[in-house]
């Protein structure tokens, strides 16, 4: 009697044996059997959260090169900071040496050789016209120090109206020096308003006493530049002022002059 395999058939209750091979059970798809879910799930989620190849990779900073800039930085102020000290204690003892001193505008003499108002009936306004000439002195203070004017632009002024401009060619004085300018300015046909022409007449009137004249103003602008010996050179503008007090025209001399300057 042939003997059948128990893994191929089954045995019936006589003790026979069932010649139907038994076939194999199969489990349907996507049927997790019962206690298997969490065993098979979990540690694919633990292996996910805690795989060393999904975690960010963390890079160390570049420290080297961070602290090489901070030297950098910090030894290019040290140095620029040495040379700003350096440099303000050496204008100083410059300084200190030389004491410079502004150079001085003064008038020395001045004639009102003509002036005239001139009435324009068609544009109902009043004109002035007058020929000035001046003589001006330029002083350098100082002892140790040279001057250089390299640009002057002198305005003439009665009350609030420009009324002749005049400017000097540039030149140079050596310490202690003076020199002199004279300066030929005139006003042609300048429109002066109601009020100046009244201040004129009365001035003019007023002139022929021993305290009265004509008082005019004198501005001066100049491009300056100082230099101490062939160790430095300082270059500023220097701003005039004078007050002139005129005589009657014509040939009104000057009275009484007062000059400022400064920087």
């Amino acid at each position: 009697m042939p003997q059948h395999s128990p893994a191929f058939s089954a045995q019936l209750k006589d003790g026979r044996w069932d010649p139907t091979p038994l076939q194999p059970t199969t489990p349907a798809p996507g049927h997790v059997p019962i206690g298997q879910e969490t065993s098979t799930s979990a540690p694919q989620l633990h292996h996910t959260l805690h795989s060393p190849n999904q975690r960010p990779l963390l890079r160390p900073p570049h420290l080297k090169r961070t602290k090489a800039l901070a030297w950098c930085g910090t030894i290019c102020c040290a140095i620029l900071s040495t040379a700003i000290i350096v440099g303000g204690i050496a204008v100083l003892v410059i300084y200190l040496f030389f004491r410079p001193h502004n150079p001085h505008l003064n008038i020395a003499h001045a004639t009102l050789n003509a002036a005239y108002l001139d009435e324009n009936i068609d544009s109902n306004t009043t004109l002035l016209n007058a020929d000035i000439t001046l003589l001006a002195n330029f002083s350098n203070p100082n002892s140790k120090v040279d001057v250089v004017f390299t640009r002057l632009d002198l305005n003439l002024y009665f009350g609030a109206t420009l009324i002749a401009v005049a400017g000097v060619d540039p030149f140079a004085e050596r310490h202690g020096e003076s020199q002199l300018r004279s300066l030929h300015m005139i006003a042609s046909e300048v429109a002066l308003p109601e009020k100046e022409v009244e201040t004129w007449r009365l001035q003019t009137a007023g002139s022929r006493a021993a305290d009265g004249g004509l008082m005019m103003e004198l501005n001066g602008r100049m491009r300056t530049r100082l230099e101490f010996r062939s160790i430095l050179r300082f270059n500023f503008w220097l701003y005039s002022r004078c007050s002139l007090v005129m005589g009657a025209p014509p040939g009104g001399t000057l009275r009484s002059v007062l000059c400022r300057s400064k920087r």
